[in-house]
């Protein structure tokens, strides 16, 4: 699997614009914009995490018997 190489850069430099190129203006874009407003580091992490996550990778919880 590619990933294209834009939204991994514009993470780095401006996170909330690297999630709006790879997810669209939804949960991630948000949370990413709070954490850079509140430092950049946590925004740049976020961003990373959340452009680079594998989307089919789903947490799957037990089922109840």
């Amino acid at each position: 699997m590619t990933r294209r190489p834009g939204p991994v850069v514009a993470a780095v430099l401006l996170p909330p614009l690297g999630t709006y190129l790879a997810k669209g203006p939804g949960r991630d874009f948000w949370i990413t914009t709070g954490l850079t407003v509140l430092g950049f580091l946590p925004g740049i992490g976020y961003a990373l995490w959340s452009v680079l996550r594998d989307p089919d990778a789903r947490a799957t919880e037990p089922a109840i018997a």
